[in-house]
């Protein structure tokens, strides 16, 4: 039996633009095996949509506070979501911002 998945959206704000975060958070998905996207927002926040099991997306918040070496994270803010069938497979980094 497995665990039913639920969606969360974060906001990171700090230091998380133009230091590889998208890259470290695409990373850590995929090796969570969560799916979703993440995407650098106009105002120098990062936008992380996640779906997974409860357990996964904690491991995610996790990373998403620590970050990668360069980077420095101010806050995490998190929101549950509706899970989105667009993004079932896969995690992927949004070009669009």
């Amino acid at each position: 039996m497995s665990e039913a998945k639920q969606a969360k959206r974060y906001y990171i704000a700090g230091i998380v633009q133009g230091v590889g975060y998208r890259f470290f958070v695409q990373r850590v998905a995929q090796d969570l095996r969560l799916s979703g996207y993440v995407k650098n927002l106009f105002d120098g926040r990062v936008e992380v949509f996640a779906a997974g099991t409860i357990a996964q997306l904690a491991k995610l918040r996790k990373e998403l506070e620590r970050g990668p070496r360069l980077s420095s994270v101010s806050e995490v803010r998190e929101e549950p979501a509706q899970t989105d069938p667009q993004y079932a497979n896969g995690f992927v980094i949004d070009q669009s911002a």
